[in-house]
């Protein structure tokens, strides 16, 4: 028996959604401004998008680059909106000066979020203390997801500690879903898949164009492929 992958896809505007839906995405990570690592958009992008596809969205709340919280009420402004506007799936998470988790900043958020489901982004790999975070979020409302590559450098440099991660699923603070994103490539998956990763998220890989044009259908297709593939038990 198989079971299928999760493929979470980044997309900035309704062409990269519907491309990326048709592709076989799952579920969309909604950001704006790349050049900053993905900020969030503007609510009327939001709209335009769960107007113009079906599959689930995850809306990023983050408003400068880096990994500090910043202006807390500014964020806190953003996440009412977005709920206002029917966004029920988030993407955040903020570090202090110390790489420690910034509690304050984040449960002031999620005063905003009423238990909705988030992802806790990849401020993980720039942590003092991977094992610590997760268990200090733990117990948060709506953390089910971290997206991850392992480490600051990507799923290359990162790989050893994702699958250590994966072996951990079930552990306290490791119950959330295991994310693998930041220069994943496929030749990564099957490794990934053997140790139970189960879900997988791409940026560029889905625009060959690179992030000046727009997400290919064509392009996630083959990631669904792969991942369906019939020669991938399940873990």
């Amino acid at each position: 028996m198989s079971k299928r992958a999760v493929l979470e896809v980044i997309a900035l505007d309704v062409e990269d959604a519907v491309a990326a839906e048709a592709g076989g995405a799952d579920r969309l990570e909604l950001v704006t401004d790349m050049a900053a690592d993905g900020l969030t958009p503007p609510v009327e992008v939001f709209a335009g998008i769960r107007a113009a596809v079906g599959i689930p969205l995850r809306v990023m709340l983050r408003l400068a680059d880096g990994f500090a919280a910043g202006d807390v009420r500014a964020l806190v402004r953003a996440a009412r909106d977005l709920r206002a506007a029917g966004a029920d799936e988030f993407v955040l998470g903020f570090l202090d000066q110390a790489g420690e988790p910034d509690l304050a900043a984040v449960e002031s958020v999620l005063g905003e979020l009423d238990g909705c489901r988030w992802t806790f982004h990849r401020a993980i790999d720039r942590a003092a203390d991977r094992d610590a975070l997760r268990k200090r979020l733990s117990d948060l409302p709506g953390l089910d997801t971290y997206l991850t590559a392992g480490a600051a450098g990507g799923v290359d440099e990162g790989l050893r500690t994702l699958l250590a991660e994966a072996g951990r699923r079930g552990e306290p603070g490791y119950e959330a879903q295991l994310l693998v994103g930041g220069g994943l490539r496929l030749g990564h998956v099957p490794v990934l898949w053997a140790a139970g990763v189960d879900a997988f998220h791409i940026g560029g890989a889905a625009r060959p164009g690179g992030w000046a044009g727009a997400v290919s259908a064509e392009a996630v297709g083959v990631w669904r492929a792969a991942l369906d593939a019939s020669s991938w038990p399940a873990p």
